[in-house]
């Protein structure tokens, strides 16, 4: 992608030459066009060195006037494209004013534009992180560059606009017309900026917080989406993380008012624009979901409240510490839920979800440091990842009881007040923790921060005749790449039954740690390493205590210890360990007995993965039909109207492949069949009839019959995926060129595709295509956005054909292509999961 790239190095020079004061923004959405907008920005800004030279980030396809200082520049001299170039500067006050039509985006980057098939209604929002408010205005697209900005919007005078600040009374223009002129913002980084426009449904409401701050709070979703918008709730968990983030953080709310807006085609869960957080609308729930969906949610809107205090008050000084704000976040959303809503056991599903994507993520070949190095925009982009996010919290969770929970929250507010709207390095923030805790924290940052790898934990264990331990040591394993062996606090609890019935806390360091607190206790049926999840590691367990897992893991009292189990099952999987049709004899065993339904439902996920990637091929068909036959016993068992029910019937729709199990789905869609208690409703309606299609027992008149039930926009996904999804030749030719071959699809019916196109099951369909991949993968990554880009690549990878031919195919393309670091990374990335499945289908073979 030339010219769209920024490199750390050209960010250092400009932030050593210049400092921004402010942006005047304005934008026009109310032109005859559906393609561009008006965006005229006035930039004022200093700079330390006379004559110098810079420039100015935009993407944009017309720029119509440059003026630097007074002076008028060409803009077909001085626009590339990309970036606008500037010479002579003068030394002190520079003012730059450039008018450029900007390009509505399709992709989810830049400024959204969305038609609701509803209603015809349009509806735009931003979304920058960490380089697109240059699609909207000219500006220096750095974090370390902060300013106060100015936004003023020209829009039809029936919508609602929202930005950052305050939204203001609209002044009239003409008729059906209005601007919003928005007061100044406090000094914020480019990407934190935020508009969002259209004929939103919303709702007000406030926040008093305990000294009488009083914070207004607003809630947006399409008007189509009005009626399952559930405010009162998300609300109640605004005012919940109000609270509990003044009292930790004793630092007020700093952005005034509080805008919550569920917005459509969204490529992330949410976005911690200040006074202005975006969310996809997927948390608007329009048919029945599990108590886990609004578990996540309110974990969501609590970690992208934590930023509005890091990440946006304070914010790294580049995308090196980008994980710094996000593992923060992602500590504190899961913290914070099990402290102040009704979701106690935050902890368990951070255990079940977040780890689980840690662990895969460290393991694979392009696995790096918790602190990275990001040399580039495109690097920046990729380490959004399960490393800077879980990995990152996880570790911060065991810094918390490293250093203490006070100590770790009063080196917060130490944090907060010392640099409040400025730029920081992790430097800074352990700073203020060794101030506070006393600690020196040099060497747990190099061994947990500038190191990557996931340790292994095993237990050995020495008793006597009468079952007395004699011995107990944890043996502490790195991966040959990764060889560093790092501290760990662990607990270690001893089960019997349902109970734990002894825990002891441990500092393993080295490769084997002696407890000699549990010499001379007689040993139970389970010894679980790493209880309660302190640290990040993965654990493994004695033959006694894996046949105690085998016999009861349903029967553990504590959500947290099953879910360790769980993942520890799993891991072993992934691993090679644990042949994968035993872990589906597991999970058919014990997950009826699990309470935790978010547990569930990763353990149906997971279950599923595995008999399409992990199971010996000759075994899938047995082990679906399997899976199905629990799935229904399952569901005809759980609680007539209840979230298993719920789990246990989307499973069924994910495993159905035989004729009689897709008749059943049928019979459910029609109505000829009925489960007491469970609502085939909206979403679960295009569930079952995806299964049918994939199964070929649906085609396009189904499809058309289900669309004309549901016209949404969401229906419309669901339709373009049954499409692709069908087991022809056809489907699949028309899969390829939507994706591939055009540029159509906005990004969420780009998705929809890729995943009917690459259902599991159909590669005889889908090996034609990998010739046609690996030619098409480069040009892709060349003409696409990054985000779509890389959706394009990962999803369209052949990891169906699990095979040497596919490895093969892959270092044939990275010798002959030599590709930038970026898209090599992807590439690698998803060999390595075809090389993981080979050696778990080999085990599989074996058992």
């Amino acid at each position: 992608m030339p010219g769209r790239n920024l490199t750390r190095e050209e960010a250092r020079t400009r932030a050593r030459i210049l400092s921004v004061e402010d942006y005047d923004v304005r934008l026009d959405v109310t032109t005859d066009s559906t393609e561009t907008f008006r965006s005229e920005t006035v930039l004022r800004f200093g700079c330390r060195e006379a004559g110098a030279a810079t420039f100015v980030d935009l993407l944009a396809p017309d720029v119509h006037e440059v003026v630097l200082n007074g002076r008028a520049l060409d803009p077909a001299q001085v626009f590339d494209g990309t970036r606008v170039l500037l010479d002579d500067l003068v030394e002190g006050a520079n003012e730059l004013r450039v008018l450029a039509s900007c390009a509505y985006s399709r992709t989810g980057e830049g400024l959204h534009r969305f038609v609701d098939p509803v209603d015809d209604r349009v509806y735009l929002y931003t979304q920058y992180e960490p380089a697109d408010s240059r699609r909207v205005f000219a500006n220096f697209e750095q974090p370390d560059l902060k300013a106060s900005f100015r936004f003023s919007v020209t829009a039809p005078a029936d919508w609602h606009v929202v930005s950052n600040s305050t939204t203001p009374d609209p002044v009239p223009v003409r008729e059906g017309v209005a601007r919003w002129d928005f007061a100044p913002t406090p000094r914020i980084s480019t990407y934190l900026t935020a508009v969002v426009a259209g004929p939103y449904h919303a709702v007000f409401d406030t926040y008093t917080g305990p000294d009488g701050l009083v914070v207004p709070l607003g809630g947006f979703c399409r008007a189509s989406l009005a009626d399952a918008f559930d405010h009162e709730e998300i609300f109640e968990v605004t005012r919940q993380g109000l609270d509990l983030f003044h009292d930790r953080f004793d630092f007020p709310y700093p952005f005034g008012k509080y805008d919550q807006l569920f917005v459509p085609e969204y490529n992330l869960g949410a976005m911690e624009n200040p006074g202005a957080v975006t969310f996809t609308e997927d948390f608007v729930f329009r048919s029945k979901v599990t108590d886990s969906a609004y578990e996540n949610r309110a974990c969501v809107i609590l970690h992208e409240m934590a930023h509005m205090w890091f990440g946006d008050l304070v914010t790294p000084r580049w995308w090196d510490d980008l994980w710094l704000k996000e593992s923060f976040a992602d500590f504190m959303g899961s913290y914070s839920q099990g402290v102040a809503t009704r979701w106690t056991d935050a902890w368990t599903s951070f255990a079940a979800r977040r780890k689980d994507w840690a662990y895969r993520q460290d393991q694979l070949p392009t696995t790096h440091p918790i602190v990275a190095v990001i040399n580039d925009l495109e690097d920046a982009k990729l380490n959004f990842d399960g490393i800077t996010y879980a990995k990152g919290a996880s570790v911060l969770k065991q810094l918390v009881a490293y250093v203490g929970e006070d100590e770790f929250f009063a080196g917060a507010r130490s944090y907060f007040k010392k640099h409040a709207w400025g730029n920081t390095t992790l430097a800074d923030f352990l700073s203020a923790l060794e101030e506070t805790s006393g600690r020196d924290l040099k060497s747990w940052s190099a061994d947990w921060l500038e190191t990557s790898g996931v340790n292994t934990l095993r237990p050995a264990i020495e008793t006597d005749a009468d079952g007395v331990i004699t011995s107990f040591a944890v043996l502490q394993e790195a991966a040959p790449a990764f060889p560093t062996l790092r501290p760990h606090r662990i607990a270690i609890g001893l089960y019997d039954g349902a109970e734990r019935v002894a825990r002891v806390e441990v500092d393993v360091v080295g490769a084997r740690t002696e407890v000699p607190e549990l010499v001379g206790r007689v040993r139970t049926p389970l010894i679980l390493l790493n209880d309660d999840d302190l640290t990040y590691a993965k654990v493994r367990f004695d033959p006694r205590s894996w046949q105690a897992v085998l016999d009861s893991l349903g029967e553990l009292d504590s959500s947290l210890a099953r879910a360790l189990c769980w993942g520890a099952a799993w891991d072993m999987t992934r691993d090679g360990e644990l042949p994968a049709r035993d872990y589906l004899a597991l999970v058919l065993r014990h997950a009826g007995r699990e309470s935790d339904v978010g547990v569930v439902q990763k353990l149906q996920v997971q279950v599923k993965t595995g008999l399409d990637r992990y199971t010996y091929p000759a075994f899938r068909t047995e082990g679906l039909r399997l899976l199905a036959a629990g799935s229904l016993t399952e569901l005809r068992a759980a609680a007539p109207g209840g979230d298993h029910q719920l789990a246990w019937a989307r499973c069924l729709a994910s495993a159905a492949a035989t004729p009689e199990e897709l008749a059943f789905l049928r019979d459910l869609l029609t109505g000829d069949q009925e489960v007491a208690g469970l609502a085939v409703d909206t979403e679960l309606r295009w569930a079952m009839l995806r299964a049918l299609c994939a199964g070929g027992a649906a085609d396009e008149p189904d499809i058309a019959a289900e669309l004309e039930r549901d016209g949404t926009a969401a229906g419309r996904r669901h339709a373009i995926e049954c499409r692709a999804a069908r087991p022809t030749p056809e489907a699949k030719a028309e899969g390829w060129r939507l994706v591939v071959e055009t540029d159509e699809l906005p990004n969420a019916m780009l998705n929809a595709v890729i995943a009917g196109f690459s259902t599991p099951g159909q590669e005889e369909l889908t090996d034609p295509y990998t010739d046609r991949y690996f030619a098409a993968i480069a040009p892709v990554w060349r003409d696409r956005s990054i985000e779509i880009a890389r959706r394009v690549v990962v999803g369209l990878y052949p990891s169906g054909r699990i095979d040497a031919d596919t490895l093969r195919r892959t270092d044939d393309w990275l010798a002959a292509t030599e590709p930038v670091p970026a898209l090599r990374r992807l590439v690698l990335e998803c060999r390595d999961d075809v090389t993981r499945a080979l050696k778990a289908r080999e085990r599989d073979q074996r058992h």
